[in-house]
């Protein structure tokens, strides 16, 4: 009899603890009522859910003052023309005065010897003896006599022949108007100045000063009626 209560004590303990032992199983696990119709903190979007700040368009993000034009994409007073370039643009630099002289062409001392003068020469013998009247000609650095005579007589369409002479190393005028040597005598000729003085050498050799005065004379008697010592 003690034997069959103390066999059912312990089937009751037994059952006791197994009950115990499913009730820590599942009923503490189990989530109440509460519990599961109640969002939890976790399923609330959190703070790194949520735009953070970092997330808004930042200050850096807007045009800064670096963005916006500096004061060196604005044109500067540099880029304005200066006064000087301004002065220079407009106004033409200064130029060298051109070089001139004067330059004539005279057969006046056929006048006073005609009675030397060959006779078919004595329809061409200006009434004034003027071939070419004194006037102001320009002319290059470097220039001569000569070729202030023979650019001037080709410009005007008057007649000159001239040889180059060994003995003068220079160019010699035989005709200017077609009056030549000796057409007026055995000492006749063609002879030059330049300020009142016979240079005493051929005109291709003489280079122009500025302000020289040129004269080209027919003289009858070897340039003593000229002024001068001797044909050219």
């Amino acid at each position: 009899m003690k034997n069959k209560r103390l066999l059912i004590i312990a089937i009751c303990a037994a059952i006791l603890s197994a009950v115990l032992v499913l009730w820590g199983v599942f009923g503490g696990s189990e989530p109440s009522t509460d519990e599961i119709l109640t969002p939890t903190e976790s399923a609330v979007p959190t703070e790194s859910v949520t735009p953070t700040e970092s997330a808004v368009p930042t200050e850096s993000v807007a045009p800064t003052e670096s963005a916006a034009p500096t004061e060196s994409a604005v044109p500067t007073e540099s880029a304005a023309p200066t006064e000087s370039a301004v002065a220079v643009n407009a106004e033409p630099s200064e130029t060298a005065a051109p070089l001139t002289c004067t330059m004539s062409i005279s057969c006046a001392n056929i006048l006073s010897n005609s009675d030397k003068l060959a006779p078919e020469k004595a329809g061409i013998i200006p009434s004034d003896g003027v071939i070419y009247a004194e006037r102001a000609v320009e002319f290059s650095e470097g220039e001569t006599v000569f070729d202030l005579l023979l650019r001037e007589t080709r410009a005007n369409k008057i007649h000159m022949e001239y040889v180059d002479t060994p003995a003068y190393n220079s160019a010699y005028i035989e005709g200017i108007a077609n009056i030549y040597e000796f057409d007026c005598g055995s000492l006749s000729g063609w002879i030059y100045k330049v300020n009142g003085v016979s240079p005493g050498y051929g005109c291709s050799r003489y280079v122009l000063k500025n302000g020289d005065r040129v004269e080209w004379i027919y003289s009858c008697d070897l340039g003593r009626d000229a002024g001068a010592e001797a044909v050219q």
